[in-house]
């Protein structure tokens, strides 16, 4: 890929598609074409046609989604279909009709079963029922990874899958209405060590920055307790309690998005479609997209602990048992991409050390 290549960021202002275009431009790359939703609506085909024409990227890394977690993913799955599918097809399809030299689309790990083997292996792929409270993003993320696949070997273009384990990292979504799970955990043992120690000038300065159901810094202290109290971060006699859900037994990968980014460069200089066929003896080509992540898990009672170490929080977590816990493990086998001359080097205690830095920093900005 040429450092003065015309390159296409779709959703370059979120967790994953942020990464990736400060990666680029550390790299040297610096003719992008960006779109802001507002600007461009991908779900629009219209518009999304007219982009493609006039500006005719070279390359696109397809990061934009419709994204969120347990919570999010199983009150608008309605949405959560609807509006990546549309991306997606919008976006891939323009792309084979305006000549692209190469596209990355980022999926999920969850396109695997819910009862997978593990680590799960790219072949792990519609051998089983998927997990019921994410069912339509990762039908979506599916029809996305089987349409790059497809268009492939029917149209001899060159677009790669690949698929991310939970990511983290600067741009992430802490709105506890949509978050995932370790940007709200974050979140809410940040606020549980601020109630603690009454620091309500910080309290007040977060929910200016991020409201929580229209309750900001200027609502009264009464509101903010109420609404505080209702996403599980409590005060009583006793101190304070920040309540987690589920047991706190499943087991999560989670990979730092820099260095997702840093993955998915790596794709698209360095992968293309025939490398990921050149194996495969039989006449079926299947399953040619590409896991990323660590390889490595950890509980989400040992990953509350470590946040609630950093934060510097001293009152109880309580893991709420009557909340879904949702699949009770996700390892990606990664060895597909480590294989290819990538593997991660950023582990969960310094990435979580740099998050909680990012989000201090940017909470006081």
């Amino acid at each position: 890929m040429d450092k003065n290549a015309k390159i296409y960021i779709a959703g370059h202002r979120g967790l994953v598609g942020s990464a990736i275009l400060r990666n680029l431009q550390n790299k040297g790359y610096s003719n992008f074409v960006l779109r802001t939703h507002a600007e461009l609506d991908l779900t629009n085909q219209n518009e999304v046609a007219d982009f493609f024409l006039k500006e005719k990227p070279e390359y696109v890394f397809l990061a934009a989604a419709k994204v969120g977690g347990i919570v999010a993913n199983n009150t608008y799955r309605g949405q959560f279909i609807y509006e990546n599918l549309m991306i997606q097809n919008n976006v891939i399809h323009q792309s084979y009709m305006n000549n692209v030299k190469k596209l990355v689309f980022l999926g999920s790990s969850c396109i695997y079963p819910k009862e997978a083997p593990q680590p799960m292996g790219e072949d792990a792929l519609l051998t089983g029922p998927l997990e019921y409270t994410n069912e339509p993003y990762a039908i979506a993320k599916i029809a996305g990874l089987k349409m790059c696949e497809s268009y492939n070997l029917q149209y001899g273009t060159n677009f790669i899958a690949v698929m991310p384990t939970n990511l983290y990292g600067p741009n992430d979504n802490f709105n506890l209405e949509t978050s995932h799970v370790l940007p709200a955990m974050i979140r809410k043992i940040h606020l549980g060590k601020c109630l603690e120690a009454n620091e309500w000038d910080t309290i007040r300065t977060d929910l200016n920055m991020r409201p929580i159901e229209n309750v900001n810094g200027e609502s009264t202290e009464e509101s903010i307790l109420e609404v505080l109290s209702k996403y599980g971060v409590r005060k009583n006699t006793e101190g304070v309690q920040v309540e987690i859900w589920g047991s706190g037994k499943p087991m999560r990968e989670f990979l730092w998005s820099d260095e997702m980014a840093d993955a998915t460069v790596f794709v698209m200089e360095s992968v293309n479609f025939f490398d990921l066929t050149n194996v495969i003896e039989s006449r079926e080509i299947r399953n040619t997209h590409i896991n990323v992540g660590t390889g490595e898990e950890i509980s989400i009672k040992d990953v509350a602990n470590l946040i609630k170490g950093i934060v510097g929080f001293s009152g109880e977590l309580w893991f709420n048992t009557s909340k879904p816990d949702g699949t009770m493990r996700k390892l990606s086998d990664v060895t597909k991409l480590n294989q290819l001359g990538w593997k991660h080097k950023i582990g969960i205690n310094d990435g979580l050390y740099r998050m909680y830095s990012w989000y201090n920093k940017y909470t006081i900005e």
